[in-house]
């Protein structure tokens, strides 16, 4: 059987990359849902705070990528933790990364038939962005890397539509009070956690570390990436405020999507529509890069890392995944199961974003002083 290259790529990506990947990878299927949760106006100053900590933990990532190890790719990995180890890092990312495909696809396939297509059977949703994102896999991580770039230009010009939600007589100053909580309930602490949540993402960055260039001002981008994020997440958390009130902002589903539903244009009856098929270009660009870890994570796990890639490796994970959205939207995508997969994603990628760069630059301090 042929072989192909996943990793396809003839030069190193400098780092303005960085800021295409991480940015993308930080505004997927949360971003439809946080305010819903955050509800209380006082959160703006949650995600201001949860943002300068997500600073903090892209310092500590950005140190790590300037490392020698990080340059050397997989056998960086086994000089830090060994052979043993990997395989056990590799297990646990192949949950965590299934967990991830899981509530990020279904989420978008839930959003695309309430609002675009709800006569359409889910499953074939599922099969159409799946076969999407397994022809951007199948082209390698260089090119799914380079589609991070259309991702962006497709997708972040969207947020210069919410300027109207900020005029009168839709805004009101009074939405925005108590900027001061007066009970630090159980919910904000659930609300934190969802934006830490959120932010996540950067640390699959770990994953194509060998396909940068080491020279790369990292920590710039990765402080550009993560700041526009944090203002994304505020424009909109606000807009929602100011068009339902927090009293109402907890009844809608998806408020982001509900409330561009209302926006209008004189070309062009449906905006919503041409905005959420535009999004799943940012949906196609995070499966597919979590799509190859997957592969690389299978491959390190079955001791197949030295082999040549199978020209149809990366197409039977596909097909396999297909098969298992299918099943999960049967049975387990429901409304009374649908909470704990969501809180089960929150816990998973929280944990990730904290500890990934912190093990990497401990364990390479570490060795760098034996």
């Amino acid at each position: 059987m042929t072989s192909i290259s996943i990793e396809n790529n003839t030069s190193s990506f400098n780092g303005i990359y960085v800021f295409f990947i991480a940015n993308r990878l930080q505004l997927l299927y949360f971003l439809y849902v946080m305010p819903t949760v955050l509800t209380h106006p006082y959160m703006i100053w949650g995600i201001i705070l949860v943002g300068i900590f997500s600073q903090l933990n892209l310092i500590l990532l950005s140190k790590w990528l300037s490392s020698e190890h990080a340059s050397k790719g997989y056998p960086g990995f086994v000089h830090l933790f060994g052979q043993g180890m990997m395989r056990v890092f590799a297990a646990v990312g192949i949950v965590v990364i299934g967990i991830k495909v899981t509530v990020v696809t279904l989420g978008y396939v839930e959003i695309i038939h309430q609002f675009v297509f709800p006569s359409m059977n889910p499953n074939w949703l599922i099969v159409f962005v799946m076969a999407v994102c397994c022809y951007t896999a199948s082209l390698g991580m260089g090119n799914a890397i380079r589609f991070s770039v259309i991702a962006f230009l497709c997708s972040i010009w969207m947020i210069l539509l919410f300027y109207t939600f900020f005029m009168p007589p839709i805004a009101s100053l009074p939405d925005l009070y108590p900027l001061i909580p007066e009970d630090w309930s159980n919910i904000s602490w659930k609300g934190l956690l969802l934006i830490w949540s959120s932010l996540s993402g950067p640390e699959y960055i770990v994953c194509i570390a060998h396909l940068l260039n080491p020279r790369g001002s990292f920590l710039k981008y990765f402080t550009f990436a993560n700041t526009l994020s944090v203002l994304e997440y505020l424009v909109l958390f606000i807009a929602s405020l100011f068009f339902f009130g927090s009293k109402f902002l907890s009844l809608s589903k998806f408020p982001i999507v509900t409330m561009v539903r209302y926006l209008q244009s004189p070309i062009f009856e449906r905006v919503d529509i041409i905005l959420i098929c535009l999004n799943v270009f940012n949906l196609v660009f995070g499966v597919s890069i979590f799509l190859l870890c997957f592969y690389g994570a299978l491959r390190i796990l079955g001791k197949k890392l030295q082999t040549s890639h199978s020209k149809w490796g990366i197409q039977i994970i596909c097909i396999i995944a297909s098969v298992w959205l299918i099943a999960a939207n049967k049975w387990i995508w429901r409304e009374e199961h649908q909470s704990l997969l969501l809180n089960l994603e929150i816990w998973c990628s929280s944990l990730t974003y904290l500890l990934v760069p912190l093990f990497l630059l401990i364990f390479s301090r570490k060795k760098r002083g034996l």
